[in-house]
């Protein structure tokens, strides 16, 4: 509906043509632009001639002519809309155009439903997607493509935040939304957005306006995203503000290389308020056709404007329109035009809609253009799936002198380099930051080393740095009465850090809080957050709840939260030497060593002397073989393969057992003993005892808010002398604080100590606005700190004081348990277990081959019990170990007066199978 009404309105101003039939061998092509701008002009040229090589070759249209009809919409997106409905009306075939985003965006509509193909080189903002335009199509690079190497160049030189000043129309507004896009990829960002009138309707007032509050801030790296008219504005006006001197870093898109490749040589007050700027320029390749294209340009503009890449642009889309065309020829396609019948119905005697005419080829004519593939002046001409053209590739171009000088390419197939685009299209992509480099760039103010990028903000005045004015522990921050001077470990930290920075760094110390009580660090950080203060120098402890307002360097010291609590000397006890096992695991010791001397007296009783004998004997042996096992002093042999191999995996677990119990008593007997019943923080949250905690310390919101403990449970204790006295007093069970501070604490109050471990694990940092690059370079200072010795210098000249030696106290030490040692034990049981199974199977296996003679057959029937005790008595048997029939015949050829040796082999044979005979297993040996 908005189309039909925009078509009712705007054709009061069209004339009533004749309707007498066009003439068939023309061809009718539009263009709409301001043809008094530069890309205009240029624009102009270019399609002419364009126009003129198409028509002095017949073979083109088939022996048609292209007629391209001009119109000038003077930066007006009425007279814009005015011309293509003047182009509808006259059976045009394709409009080449709008110069304009915001134009493009409304002419696209009406593209649409006459289906005639909009073709645009200027008009390339992001967001004219092919999907809501169909019919629009863009013959140069869009500004995605321009984005993505500024974004590429910001990061190519380190920088993390960029300024950008926009002219606030449809193609700038959405060019610097996908810059935001792009160096977000990156880890950087766009801190602040100038939104200048569009067009040429900027004024100088409204551009100081701007520069004045960007002199004020951070950043120092601006893209200038415009129109010449409006960005020489800008910069003209940055010159007399001093902001194209030392420090500053100008990248101005595509409009500033037309103005210098177009106005060569430049005048003298437009080189200087650019000198050191970079630029991009579309990259074309070099070629023959194109070089002479450039050799006639002055020829055929009659040297009123200077040549550019757009003049290229605008040749190949004239070109890609004519071959378009001739394909949809040589198909059968035919160009003619049918009325709307939708519009008939709103014609009235003043307006004449049924003049527009819809393209019945248009559709057609759309997809041969897509399926464009020629080399043009601008290289291979060729679209990808999502209509944007293949291999999109800058110049990068740095504003020198009187002229400019190129730095290098982008291109989108491997990035940053310093050669032609084109040479490397045959090699695999490589986006590595190794692999991207620039020439050297002549910065604003002709500096060649790369510019910081940022300056103090408020145009470098001195930083308010907030230090907390502590009442306690003043070793880490120290006013000193009556003057300014402000000492300690964390200002000489500090210090120190500011001295490797590689440039001034004005500042200066503002306390904070009151002087009678340690201040909250959490409102000193939120000073900084609420401005303030510009950072935060002093103990301040890197948490979560702190880093989501601001950013710190990164820690100069480590810290995490600890329990303290009085201790008490305790003598040795007689019964020291249990400590090392718990009670569990001294029984389940006890009972292996019963267990297994049992097992192996069952595997040896048959066959073994030494486990043989009376009852009470054979106790005793179990007992002492079971325990001497322990010192591997049993003087008892075993003869038997199950017995050594159980008595093996038995003697390894006593060696772990016996190496780990006189470690652990080791530690027991050495470390000074000292008692308490706090064993850590476990401790104090399973108990309803009193906590004490350091006022101003985040330790108060973590034992709430993470260990869940009632407020009411917690003391705050403001100085080391009221940590002792409540201590002392029993007011509080234990205090909790950082580690700096219990370190410094327990130098002068030996009766306490450190129970249990860090609960917490954190560090001391220096805090500083988000996303400042402050946080980044004192991070780099700290660590050349810690490299260099100088870090820990400054830690002996404040901290190094001699403290009491009981953090390793006997309490500290843990008993051995029996989790340490279960899968020994398990290995140990179920090989005694296989043992017995084995042996008693082997057992039952000769037992049931015995004789019926050797049994107890008296009666008809035997019992069960009957034949169990015959199977005990047999297993109790003694069994005389038989001698080998090796033996036997050693002892029967001494007797007979022979040796050995002389025995003939073959009798070898009969030996082997005597052996073989021989009824006993090897298991039972």
């Amino acid at each position: 509906m908005n189309l039909v009404l925009l078509l009712a309105t705007f054709s009061l101003f069209i004339g009533v043509l004749s309707e007498e039939g066009l003439n068939p061998g023309i061809v009718n092509v539009g263009a709409i632009f301001s043809f008094n701008t530069i890309n205009g002009k240029v624009a102009k040229v270019a399609m002419k001639a364009a126009e003129e090589d198409i028509n002095s070759d017949p073979s083109v249209l088939g022996g048609r002519k292209l007629s391209i009809q001009l119109h000038d919409s003077n930066f007006s997106s009425f007279l814009g809309i005015i011309g293509a409905l003047q182009f509808m009306e006259t059976d045009t075939v394709a409009i080449i155009g709008p110069q304009s985003s915001e134009m493009a965006h409304v002419l696209s509509n009406l593209a649409n439903e006459l289906q005639v193909p909009l073709l645009s080189f200027t008009a390339l903002d992001p967001s004219l997607s092919p999907l809501q335009y169909p019919f629009f199509v863009q013959t140069a690079p869009n500004d995605e493509f321009q984005m993505t190497a500024i974004a590429e160049m910001v990061s190519y030189f380190s920088w993390s935040e960029v300024i950008a000043i926009f002219s606030d129309d449809d193609q700038s507004r959405n060019g610097i939304i996908t810059l935001g896009d792009k160096l977000a990829e990156r880890r950087c960002r766009i801190s602040y957005k100038a939104a200048l009138p569009p067009g040429p309707t900027a004024k100088r007032v409204d551009v100081l306006r701007e520069l004045d509050k960007i002199q004020m801030m951070e950043s120092r790296i601006i893209v200038l995203h415009s129109f010449s008219r409006t960005g020489l504005l800008v910069f003209e006006a940055a010159k007399s503000l001093g902001m194209m001197g030392k420090g500053y870093v100008w990248i101005a898109s595509t409009w500033l290389s037309t103005v210098l490749d177009s106005f060569s040589p430049l005048k003298p007050e437009i080189a200087n308020s650019i000198q050191g700027a970079l630029t991009l320029r579309p990259h074309t390749p070099d070629s023959k056709r194109k070089r002479n294209f450039m050799s006639r340009w002055n020829q055929l503009s009659n040297c009123s404007i200077g040549f550019n890449p757009y003049g290229l642009y605008a040749y190949d889309t004239v070109w890609m329109i004519a071959r378009a065309l001739r394909l949809l020829l040589d198909q059968g396609g035919k160009i003619s035009f049918s009325n709307d019948s939708r519009l008939d119905g709103i014609s009235g005697s003043t307006l004449n809609l049924s003049a527009l005419n819809a393209f019945d080829g248009g559709k057609l004519l759309l997809s041969k253009i897509l399926e464009t593939n020629m080399t043009g002046l601008t290289g291979n001409v060729q679209f990808n799936q999502d209509r944007s053209l293949i291999n999109p590739s800058y110049d990068i171009v740095n504003a020198v002198g009187n002229g400019q000088r190129l730095v290098g390419y982008w291109s989108n197939h491997t990035g940053l380099s310093i050669v032609p685009p084109e040479t490397l299209y045959s090699e695999k992509p490589n986006r590595s930051s190794s692999n991207q480099h620039l020439d050297k760039v002549v910065w604003p103010g002709g500096e060649t080393a790369r510019p910081r990028g940022w300056v103090f903000p408020n145009n470098g005045r001195e930083l308010r740095i907030g230090i907390p004015r502590r009442v306690s522990y003043r070793d880490f921050v120290l006013l000193v009465n009556g003057t300014d001077k402000v000492q300690g470990y964390c200002i000489d930290v500090f210090l120190a850090a500011i001295k490797l920075l590689p440039y001034a760094f004005p500042y200066r110390f503002i306390p904070f809080g009151d002087g009678h009580k340690n201040p909250s660090y959490y409102e000193l950080v939120n000073k900084i957050k609420s401005g303030v203060f510009d950072g935060v120098v002093g103990d301040i402890a890197i948490v979560t709840n702190r880093t989501r307002i601001v950013d710190f360097s990164l820690p100069y010291i480590e810290s995490g939260l600890v329990v303290v609590a009085p201790v008490k000397k305790i003598s040795s006890s007689a019964w020291s030497f249990a400590r090392p096992f718990t009670p569990l695991m001294w029984a389940v010791t006890a009972a292996f060593f019963l267990i297994v001397g049992s097992v192996v007296w069952i595997l040896e009783h048959r066959r073994n002397d030494e486990f043989r004998g009376p009852p009470k004997q054979q106790f005793i042996t179990i007992l002492w073989f079971s325990f001497s096992t322990m010192f591997f002093s049993h003087r008892e042999n075993t003869v038997s393969t199950l017995g050594r191999l159980v008595l093996i995996i038995w003697l390894f677990v006593v060696l772990i057992i016996n190496s780990s119990y006189t470690a652990s008593l080791t530690s027991f007997l050495t470390v000074q003993q000292l008692s308490s019943p706090i064993k850590g923080i476990d401790t104090l949250i399973g108990s309803n005892e009193r906590i004490g905690f350091q006022v101003g310390s985040f330790a108060e919101g973590y034992l709430m808010e993470e260990l869940n403990i009632p407020k009411s449970r917690l003391v705050p204790l403001g100085s080391p002398e009221e940590y002792a006295l409540a201590l002392e007093r029993r007011n509080v069970a234990a205090v909790i604080d950082e580690r700096p501070y219990v370190d410094l604490f327990l130098s002068e109050h030996c009766e306490f100590s450190v129970r249990g471990q860090e609960f917490t694990k954190s560090g001391w940092g220096f805090a500083f606005p988000r996303d400042s690059p402050l946080a980044i370079d004192m991070s780099t200072a700290i660590l050349s700190l810690s490299e260099n010795g100088e870090l820990q210098k400054i830690h002996d000249r404040w901290l190094s004081k001699s403290a009491c030696s009981s953090e390793n106290s006997e309490d500290d030490i843990e008993q051995l348990d029996l989790k340490s040692f279960w899968g020994l034990f398990v290995i140990c049981g179920i090989a005694c277990m296989l043992a017995l199974l084995v042996y008693f199977w082997l057992m039952f296996c000769k037992f049931s081959r015995l004789p019926p003679e050797e049994l107890d057959t008296t009666s008809p029937s035997t019992s069960r019990s009957t034949r169990l005790q015959t199977f005990l008595s047999f297993v109790d048997e003694k069994v005389e170990k038989p001698k080998s029939s090796s033996k036997r015949k050693r002892e029967s050829m001494s007797r007979n007066g022979y040796h050995i040796n002389d025995e003939s082999p073959h009798r070898s044979g009969r030996m082997d199978r005597n052996m073989s005979q021989n009824g006993d297993s090897w298991l039972t040996q």
